[in-house]
């Protein structure tokens, strides 16, 4: 709560900079424009940048909340679930499936040759959106992007560290 007042994480404290980054894509927009690496998350031309914000945002408005309103659902009380929600969700999320498809067609990563911050969104909700709404055999690019993802290094250390807590994912009812 002292460094977010709104209590949410992550939060990224940097004391050498003075500064305190809330909110994922935030923070790594920032280690990528003050602690630069090799990869880069946020292309330095304006367009580009752009299109791996637009991404992002697509990613997380479009494909994690939809999941997350499956998955929250799943843990209500009975009389107290929302069905309607949960399929204006998995509707949503086939909506979203059908975009992601049609960009992947030509490879590559989400906006184009090089892995960015747009790949580090679409992590995490693809891989929980694939549990609740499976991707099935009309969704084959994205289905291919998916394991290309999991596939890189990164990537795999991530989901290999989460693993023990997958179980946690409650099942449907």
């Amino acid at each position: 709560m002292k460094l977010s007042p709104i209590g949410r994480f992550p939060v990224l404290q940097d004391h050498v900079r003075n500064q305190v980054v809330p909110e994922s894509s935030v923070i790594i927009d920032y280690l990528d424009r003050h602690y630069r690496a090799r990869t880069r998350f946020i292309p330095d031309d304006a367009d580009r940048a752009r299109q791996t914000r637009l991404r992002d945002r697509f990613y997380d408005l479009y494909v994690h909340l939809p999941m997350q309103k499956i998955i929250g659902d799943r843990l209500r009380p009975t009389d107290r679930k929302d069905p309607h929600g949960v399929e204006e969700a998995r509707a949503q999320l086939r909506s979203s499936y059908r975009i992601i498809d049609e960009q992947m067609a030509s490879g590559g990563w989400a906006t184009g040759e090089e892995f960015s911050l747009a790949d580090c969104s679409a992590a995490p909700p693809l891989f929980y959106g694939n549990m609740v709404v499976p991707f099935g055999d009309e969704h084959r690019n994205l289905s291919t992007y998916f394991e290309r993802l999991k596939a890189r290094p990164s990537v795999a250390r991530v989901m290999k560290e989460a693993e023990p807590y997958f179980n946690l994912v409650p099942k449907e009812s």
